[in-house]
């Protein structure tokens, strides 16, 4: 069990009325997630798709990251500054991005599967200083430079002759560079991360997170039942939340070591599989999509000695069969959670509470909600349909100034964004009235609380709602 840990799952009325949020005034994701660990312990256990290997203690990837922060900083990078990373799943990626968080600049993640246009427009829209990407993908960024003025340096790791004036090898760089960086001293609330929503209603929004965004991240406790001494393995790509939190964050936050593998091209659901079983992984995250191709592979319970003790899924709803499908196949449930862009899992499955198949389970422990009528705005009658909606405080940050002229974050009236999610109020997958406890007693005072509405269907905050003004939020970065 990690030591770390303060919340472990158990009934769900009593995982309710235990628990309670803890926000330091002051708090680094870069100080959580690996200065506090002992140097020797495992961090990754590092594969790609050619049979190449790494194997890296937390000494090794806090060597990495303080050298980039050497790097970046002597370019000029400071507290604010976006820094985007364009890389594969590597060692040195993870590196990059917590030494962003360690210098208090923010991160912007980007996806190799991005297009041009969409590369082009995170990094103009976020004004991103700097770049950091590899040989393989610095060709593409040319053909940007018009539409990306603000971008000043392009760092190249791995750069095999892509470089152009003015680029930094990254490699030669960090070799020289000090292993020793000083941990910028930030609040909980500052910002630290820059998502990017997946653009369904016009262009791709940021979605800005503070560093306290992290903590808000309770699954791993509830939902996951992390331990210390079993790897965990994410399919995710480390571009969106659903990539970066669970492949990286999350279990390192519990000192929980993680099996990467650097993919070459589309998913293939078999080179999971062979993950799972080399690494003798116990822990998973992975969407709906990447199980059901999964599905599409023969009787993989008898080819793979696979070993999960946990088994979890997030991003789109998760059809009965599957899940029966995996638990004839692996013996063990996926536990289906709910979560966005803007916020992080609000409603799940955990392993001391009834899985009803289909189901995305309850709330979370330390949010209240409520399905709406999205008319009237009360509590919808059970067989009905309503807008999952949550009481929650005001947000701090928001969503980035995407086509209002601004250069700095704006604030919406209450949600990120907003998100909607629709179901028929008596199936599992929710039920009509459903309430959760405020768990207020916590290292800070509970505030005014307003309803927040989550829709995918505009990217609009609600025209009536104002949040109260507060000095008290509880961990969030775009959403709660």
């Amino acid at each position: 069990m990690s030591e770390y840990r303060r919340f472990q799952p158990g009934p769900y009325d009593e995982m309710v009325a235990a628990f309670r949020w803890d926000v330091p005034d002051r708090y680094n994701i870069a100080a959580d997630v690996v200065d506090k660990h002992d140097p020797d312990q495992l961090a990754m256990l590092w594969e790609d798709w050619q049979g190449n290997e790494r194997r890296l203690t937390f000494a090794d990837i806090r060597d990495m990251l303080n050298r980039i922060a050497n790097v970046l900083g002597e370019l000029g990078v400071v507290r604010g500054d976006r820094v985007a990373v364009l890389l594969p799943s590597l060692p040195e990626t993870a590196a990059a991005f917590i030494a962003v968080y360690r210098m208090g600049a923010i991160l912007l993640s980007l996806s190799q599967l991005y297009g041009d246009d969409g590369i082009s427009h995170r990094l103009r829209d976020s004004e991103a200083k700097v770049l950091v990407t590899d040989g393989n993908n610095r060709a593409r960024v040319e053909g940007m430079r018009e539409d990306i003025r603000p971008l000043e340096r392009i760092l190249v790791l791995n750069e095999n002759g892509s470089l152009v004036d003015g680029d930094v090898d990254l490699d030669a760089a960090m070799s020289g560079a000090s292993t020793d960086f000083p941990m910028v001293d930030t609040a909980a609330d500052d910002p630290a991360q820059l998502y990017y929503s997946s653009g369904t209603t016009g262009q791709a929004k940021g979605i800005l997170h503070a560093h306290r965004y992290l903590l808000a991240h309770n699954e791993f406790e509830l939902c996951h039942d992390v331990r210390a001494d079993e790897i965990f393995h994410s399919t995710g790509e480390w571009a969106w939340i659903a990539g970066i939190v669970p492949g990286l964050l999350g279990p390192w936050r519990f000192g929980v070591p993680v099996a990467v593998l650097q993919r070459q091209g589309a998913y293939d659901p078999q080179q999971t599989f062979y993950v799972l079983e080399k690494y003798r992984v116990g822990n998973m995250f992975t969407t709906p999509t990447a199980l059901r191709a999964m599905t599409e592979v023969k009787d993989p319970g008898a080819q793979y000695n696979v070993k999960l003790r946990i088994w979890c899924s997030a991003g789109e709803p998760l059809n009965p069969e599957v899940i029966s499908w995996f638990k004839s196949q692996f013996g063990i449930p996926v536990f289906d959670y709910y979560g966005l862009t803007e916020s992080y899992p609000i409603c799940g499955n955990y392993p001391t509470v009834e899985i009803r198949p289909g189901s995305m389970g309850k709330p979370l422990p330390g949010w209240e909600m409520s399905l709406l009528d999205p008319v009237s705005e009360e509590p919808v009658p059970d067989g009905e349909a309503g807008e999952i909606c949550l009481k929650a405080r005001s947000n701090r940050t928001t969503l980035w100034g995407t086509g209002t002229g601004r250069r700095t974050p704006r604030r919406c009236s209450v949600a990120s964004g907003s998100t909607r999610k629709t179901w028929p109020a008596a199936t599992p997958t929710a039920t009509s009235g459903t309430r959760v406890a405020p768990t207020t007693s916590s290292s800070r005072p509970a505030t005014a609380s307003v309803r927040s509405r989550l829709s995918r269907r505009s990217s609009n905050c609600p025209r009536s709602w104002k949040p109260p003004r507060s000095r008290h939020p509880i961990p969030n970065g775009g959403m709660s």
